[in-house]
């Protein structure tokens, strides 16, 4: 509908301008006029698919009529649609050879013609107001065109990194939490299957550990869908992220956490764990059989709690890893109060014997790699020579 308007509107404009209300008369008889008129009308209205044949009709009508409509619209979408240099340079000068017909035209026919088109101030009155402004006006036009779609762009650009941080977020916060809880489960069950006398009691430990490796495979599995993102988008969208909003989102996360493992909310019982839990997080380890020593190095002090959670997520890995590779080895927990910085070391210092069957969900480390760098730390890990592995931490605090 607006090109139909459009095209109605230019017949009527470029009729009024051959009768000479608004320039010089064409001197055709009316059936001519309209045919002219009928034909920018219709060339405007073709321009929803290509303005060329208005340009063409804008180009013959001011050179043999000093018709100027046509040619003041074909100058608006030059300025909006030509990107090339060379193809602005091809216009500009094509409407300058217009000019200088129209020129040659109307000095032939004198007059009112002449004096419009052939006068130099005149034909640079109308060169400006007929082509340079509607030129002017398509570029501004294209200027917004493309800043508002850049906006849109930036705009994807920015939620497709928001949901590839939550994603990651909540696949760290996943692994965390529920994939060490499950793995503990799983132990404890095997412990129980092996000790206890009873058979009854037996196949139920077994049942529950079956259904714990099941889970852990599934939680593999889910990981691996939320991490389904390109690298470079993870990297860009972690350092995008400003640090406080990060600690405002993950104590959010947190709570979400709580809710999706099944535990009070956070706030209505405790907070979440920190380095005031690391004593419980050993005792359950060392109640599976794993010699856990904990050596604190340095004056202890209060931290921020992101750090102290990301602290506390270090050592849980960690120990998660020991469980499931060398269940049997000693285990070093070592933790250091820098001035600067609060740094954190597990190594377990044998082999160990693995438990049978104990699946890993295979993002652990990644998870925590990324938790670390996120708070501006670095994250160590290392095999031993005496066969053990190491992970250290080192949170600016």
């Amino acid at each position: 509908m607006r090109f139909v308007l459009l095209g109605a509107a230019m017949f009527g404009l470029s009729l009024f301008v051959l009768q000479g209300q608004a320039g010089a008369p064409s001197g055709l008889p009316l059936p001519a006029e309209l045919a002219v008129a009928a034909a920018a009308g219709l060339a405007a209205w073709w321009t929803r698919r290509s303005w060329w044949p208005l340009a063409a009709v804008a180009a013959v009508g001011h050179a043999l009529l000093l018709l100027w409509p046509p040619l003041l619209a074909a100058s608006y979408h030059a300025g909006r649609d030509l990107v090339r240099g060379r193809d602005v340079a091809a216009y500009l000068g094509g409407c300058a050879a217009v000019f200088g017909a129209s020129a040659l035209v109307g000095a032939w026919h004198d007059g009112v013609r002449e004096v419009l088109a052939a006068t130099p101030g005149n034909a640079l009155f109308m060169a400006l107001a007929v082509v340079g402004l509607p030129f002017a006006l398509g570029l501004w036009t294209r200027a917004r065109r493309e800043l508002r779609r850049r906006a849109e762009r930036e705009q994807i650009m920015r939620a497709e990194q928001v949901r590839a941080q939550e994603r990651a977020r909540i696949a760290r916060e996943m692994h965390d939490v529920v994939a060490h809880r499950v793995s503990l489960i799983v132990l404890h069950a095997g412990a129980l299957e092996v000790r206890t006398g009873d058979e009854e009691a037996a196949r139920t430990a077994a049942l529950i550990g079956g259904i714990g490796r099941e889970a852990l495979a599934n939680l593999r599995d889910v990981l691996g869908v939320l991490r389904a993102t390109d690298r470079a988008t993870d990297w860009a969208t972690d350092r995008a992220t400003d640090w406080a909003t990060d600690r405002a989102t993950d104590r959010a996360t947190d709570r979400a956490t709580d809710r999706a493992t099944g535990r009070p909310r956070a706030e209505e019982v405790a907070p979440p764990p920190t380095f005031a839990d690391l004593d419980r997080l050993l005792d359950q380890s060392r109640a599976l059989g794993v010699e856990v020593v904990r050596h604190d190095e340095g004056e202890a002090r209060e931290v921020e709690p992101a750090v102290a959670r990301t602290a506390y997520r270090v050592v849980q890995e960690a120990l998660t890893n020991v469980h499931r590779h060398a269940a049997d080895a000693r285990t070093d927990v070592r933790v250091r109060y820098r001035p600067e910085a609060l740094e954190v070391e597990v190594r377990n210092r044998a082999p160990g014997a693995p438990p049978a069957g104990l699946p890993g969900a295979g993002w652990g480390l990644v998870g925590l790699r990324e938790r670390v760098e996120l708070l501006g730390g670095t994250l160590r890990t290392s095999a031993q020579d005496d066969g053990g592995f190491l992970v250290a931490a080192r949170i600016p605090a």
